[in-house]
């Protein structure tokens, strides 16, 4: 999997329904578009272009095990029977294969290299910090979850569909204390809802297949590096998702319009060890603890990319937003439309 798919449709349905057993062939049109906060935001934009910053239409071909989603010059086909990838360049006529194991090893080395560039990047202040036992990580700390959703029986059509609107709530907070004590994440989902259909399920329950064959709980259509970088700066990431995949099953339709963001929250701790080095440095724009909570080590490095920014002494910061919208869906799809073209070669 290339760079260049770093803009390639994220979403996160998978995760917000439970699966379905039915399969039919669907194919939708969906328009989705993703936006990170700080150091990871300007890397996304940076390689994902004008697609990354104002998102993308795509459209979407579900065939059995295989589903192909295509943009302007890209198709990337998933193909869970036999656990492979197909990044096709539909300009240049070529294409990439990658297996799952390949991806979950890029995931990994990924995952550990973000890891280590924080740790390096903390080093350059205090040498002796990234010497720490990893018990002292505060990242390791025990967590609590809590799922909420809530029905605002509001109402509105959206694209075709009669559609309703629900809020679902995760917050992912230190065991035994509060949000505001023991900081965290919060997951916060605004959907709208359409009576359920069994087509626009039968995408979720393949993104749930194959995000389980995967990594476990990852974000599909973010490349190996990005999801893993995401996951390092934001520990807590990984548990809300897997706590929405969890529970989605008490959501009541089929989403339409989704919008949803990830909160960091810091601590009562935090937020006084920030006061206090601000008092008696006040000429530093950085903060001297990056919160645990926040992502460790990496949150100092990404505010010192940033120039500090305005979020860096917030208490609470939005590091992720995303946005999914399905314009229209069909059952009409043939073997072809989940295929490599005929004729394209193969990049190896």
């Amino acid at each position: 999997m290339t760079r260049t798919r770093l803009a390639t449709v994220l979403t996160l349905s998978f995760v917000l329904l439970s699966s379905y057993s039915l399969r039919a062939d669907v194919r939708s049109d969906q328009k989705a578009h993703v936006q990170f906060a700080g150091m990871l935001g300007r890397m996304f934009n940076l390689f994902g272009g004008k697609t990354a910053r104002e998102g993308m239409t795509t459209s979407i071909a579900l065939k059995g095990d295989r589903k192909a989603t295509t943009t302007d010059n890209t198709e990337q086909i998933i193909d869970l029977g036999e656990e492979k990838i197909y990044d096709i360049d539909l300009k240049k006529k070529s294409y990439t294969v990658t297996t799952f194991a390949e991806l979950r090893r890029k995931m990994e080395e990924a995952r550990k290299k973000a890891e280590e560039d924080a740790r390096k990047e903390a080093g350059k202040e205090k040498e002796k910090e990234k010497e720490k036992p990893q018990a002292a990580d505060p990242n390791a700390k025990q967590v609590e979850i809590d799922f909420d959703i809530k029905n605002t029986g509001a109402k509105k059509t959206i694209n075709g569909f009669d559609t309703h609107q629900a809020v679902m709530t995760v917050t992912v907070r230190e065991k035994g204390k509060t949000l505001e004590q023991g900081g965290g994440m919060v997951l916060t989902s605004d959907m709208w809802l359409a009576p359920k259909n069994p087509a626009m399920k039968e995408i979720v329950d393949f993104d749930l297949r194959y995000a389980k064959l995967l990594y476990g709980t990852v974000i599909a259509g973010v490349p190996a590096e990005q999801a893993a970088a995401a996951m390092a700066m934001y520990p807590m990431m990984k548990q809300a998702l897997g706590k929405v995949s969890a529970e989605g099953g008490k959501i009541e339709g089929s989403p339409v319009l989704t919008s949803t963001t990830m909160d960091a929250v810091k601590s009562e701790a935090e937020i006084a060890e920030e006061a206090k080095s601000s008092s008696s440095d006040a000429k530093s724009s950085t903060p001297t603890t990056p919160g645990g909570l926040l992502g460790g080590f990496a949150k100092k490095m990404a505010a010192k990319k940033m120039g500090g920014g305005d979020d860096a002494n917030k208490p609470r910061a939005t590091f992720m937003t995303m946005t999914t919208e399905v314009l229209k869906i069909s059952t009409d799809v043939s073997a072809a439309d989940v295929a490599v073209p005929a004729g394209f070669k193969e990049n190896k």
